[in-house]
């Protein structure tokens, strides 16, 4: 199924791409789109590991036995 490119800046920017890695037009919109698909991936993952090491972290923590509750947090925040 084929789309039509109506806005010039990434008309031109598609037919760079071609020029600069000597594909054609629609070999240079699949790797463009692949490659993005493969950064948007990798950058989830990186961000799940992160989140993923700091609940370890967390974890690790001893634990205090105290509720954080009502009281616990007026406590904290009392003048």
């Amino acid at each position: 199924m084929a789309f039509h490119v109506r806005d010039p800046e990434t008309d031109a920017l598609v037919r760079e791409l071609a020029e600069k890695t000597k594909l054609g037009i629609t070999e240079a919109v699949k790797m463009a789109a692949a490659e993005a698909l493969r950064a948007r991936d990798q950058a989830r993952a990186e961000r799940l590991a992160k989140m993923r090491a700091i609940c370890a972290e967390v974890a690790s923590w001893p634990r205090t036995g105290l509720k954080a509750d009502k009281a616990f947090f007026d406590e904290m925040y009392e003048d």
